[in-house]
């Protein structure tokens, strides 16, 4: 969904810093051999996740979602020398893809790849996070934000993709089997009133929240 006029997003997108060469090739592959390759970040919100990330300079990253790990090389863009990220997914067939990727980038040793349940992967990991970065099932946002809110270091930030939903969060007439809308709803409002953290929506693609904990 665009959020302003085509003309102008391609302005912002010329006048914003250039795509990475090794994330044009995955870029390019994705959409060559992978389904659904509208989940990838794409150029514009990778930049947007590389440069929070170099403004943070986190010691440790957790992504929750990594497709084929586009995001995950953004967001590794601003780690300490001796940082670690963690990326979840449960996609077996994309580990692979993944991880070629990781190992062509300079990060290939900080990034840890987990497959399975982020419910029950996220307890399991000791490090506290400097940024955590949400973009899987929406209707479990609310579940990840509790899971990550107390291991997450004071001034650390979530990052929530995908919250304005192609605007169908301002429908109230969703149909019965759409669980994702209303699940976005209520998220919306939780980190709205959640006292721990300040919140803010940006409306870069189909939305992205920031959220900083005091």
């Amino acid at each position: 969904m665009h959020f302003l006029s085509e003309d102008l997003d391609d302005y912002i997108v010329q006048h914003s810093e250039d795509e990475p060469i090794l994330l044009q090739e995955l870029h390019r592959e994705t959409y060559q051999k992978i389904l659904q390759p509208r989940m990838l970040s794409g150029n514009y919100q990778g930049r947007v996740l590389s440069i929070i990330s170099k403004l943070i300079n986190p010691k440790c990253i957790l992504e929750i979602g990594t497709y084929t790990g586009y995001s995950a090389l953004c967001l590794a863009e601003g780690l300490r020398e001796n940082g670690t990220l963690h990326t979840i997914d449960v996609n077996e067939e994309l580990v692979d893809f993944q991880r070629k990727y990781f190992d062509k980038s300079p990060y290939g040793n900080q990034i840890h790849q987990h497959l399975g349940n982020a419910l029950e992967i996220i307890p399991q990991i000791e490090d506290t996070f400097d940024i955590v970065f949400i973009d899987a099932d929406k209707e479990n946002y609310a579940k990840y934000f509790q899971l990550v809110i107390d291991k997450l270091n004071p001034g650390g930030i979530i990052l929530s993709d995908n919250v304005l939903w192609s605007g169908k969060i301002l429908d109230t007439t969703f149909k019965k089997e759409d669980t994702s809308t209303p699940a976005l709803i209520a998220y919306n409002k939780l980190l709205k009133e959640d006292s721990r953290i300040d919140t803010v929506i940006l409306p870069i693609r189909d939305g992205l929240t920031i959220s900083r904990k005091k």
